[in-house]
């Protein structure tokens, strides 16, 4: 283990330094040509014209603002999870929960919009996210509970959450929540007092700015806290942090709440600024694609900025590709995969 792992002042390293020191760039740009390459290949295979396809995808997701603002929403509840995600496993906590918290959060928001209609609209719209957050929270901290006290592993414990949270949701739109002779499982559509601002021209809602601000903030706290500190030291060794005075399983704890709180967040924003109703399955896939979001970052919030904006755009992208070559959609599915994987293996984590 590194001195410098355990020095509480110590502050991450200048990004470009990072670059320079660890051939971080290049390494990308060789992952981005093969990922190319690849997915060329498959379109080819699919009797397609590559060069279409990539002008297709890249119209898709920057072509107009419009465009643009539809990948800035895809990209919210990504980085909200995945910024939490990458704290959790900087630790060594794998938390594979995201897709049931961000549900528990849909569920936050939805209920608290519902049952309190007479709230002015900002401050309805507050306290839902806050009630998301919660709502997220505390299905983390059940996972952290089963993990803990019967010791069941997290990435178990997580995993089964998430079916748990999703059939909570058929549960409730199919009864409380739900909307009557509606056509599938949806609850009402909220009033627009309570949706969030969105911004004029490419017409995306603020829940990508407090994504942003959100994964700032965990990067503070991951760098310039005593937490932060001792999440660091239990991901290089346990036992070194035992030893420090850390509790692990207190740490434990603050993680899973964390993270299942950033992840509720997220759900809500989806729920107030894109779908303004909760609908079944609306948070289906979102978790691991956090989690892709996280890895890519290299476990650093601050760098899951541009990961999760890397991944929205991709999928717009990618739809876009689908929509106006006629490529087929699980091989729209198969070229993300391969991107993804080949930007993970350049950015993996070295020992």
């Amino acid at each position: 283990m590194s001195n410098s792992a355990l020095t509480p002042s110590e502050a991450p390293q200048r990004f470009s330094l990072r670059l320079q020191k660890d051939g971080f760039l290049p390494r990308i740009l060789v992952a981005l040509g093969l990922s190319v390459v690849v997915a060329a290949v498959l379109i080819l295979l699919a009797q397609k014209n590559p060069l279409e396809a990539f002008s297709a995808l890249l119209a898709g997701a920057f072509g107009s603002p419009h465009q643009i603002g539809v990948a800035l929403n895809r990209t919210s509840p990504y980085l909200f999870a995945g910024a939490g995600l990458a704290l959790c496993f900087r630790a060594g906590v794998i938390n594979m929960g995201s897709d049931g918290q961000i549900a528990m959060g849909g569920i936050g928001a939805t209920a608290t919009i519902l049952a309190w209609p007479g709230i002015p609209g900002p401050a309805a719209a507050i306290t839902a996210l806050v009630v998301a957050a919660l709502a997220g929270g505390l299905w983390a901290g059940l996972a952290t509970a089963i993990h803990l006290f019967r010791r069941v592993h997290e990435v178990l414990a997580t995993l089964l959450l998430n079916f748990v949270a999703l059939l909570l949701v058929q549960l409730l739109l199919s009864s409380v929540l739900g909307q009557p002779g509606a056509g599938f499982l949806q609850s009402p559509l909220m009033p627009r007092t309570v949706w969030l601002p969105r911004i004029p021209v490419f017409d995306f809602h603020i829940g990508i700015v407090l994504a942003v601000l959100a994964a700032a903030l965990v990067s503070f706290l991951l760098w310039k806290t005593t937490f932060g500190f001792g999440v660091r030291v239990a991901g290089r060794s346990r036992p070194a942090a035992a030893y420090a005075g850390f509790s692990i399983a207190g740490i434990t704890w603050q993680l899973m709440l964390s993270a299942g709180a950033m992840a509720g967040l997220g759900g809500g924003v989806e729920i107030l600024g894109l779908q303004h109703r909760l609908i079944e399955g609306f948070s289906s896939g979102f978790g691991f694609k956090a989690v892709t979001v996280a890895l890519l970052g290299a476990l650093e919030p601050a760098l899951t900025i541009p990961a999760a904006l890397f991944v929205g755009f991709l999928e717009t992208g990618a739809l876009a590709m689908q929509r106006q070559i006629g490529v087929p959609s699980s091989l729209v599915t198969v070229i993300e995969a391969a991107t993804m994987l080949f930007i993970l293996a350049a950015t993996v984590r070295r020992t």
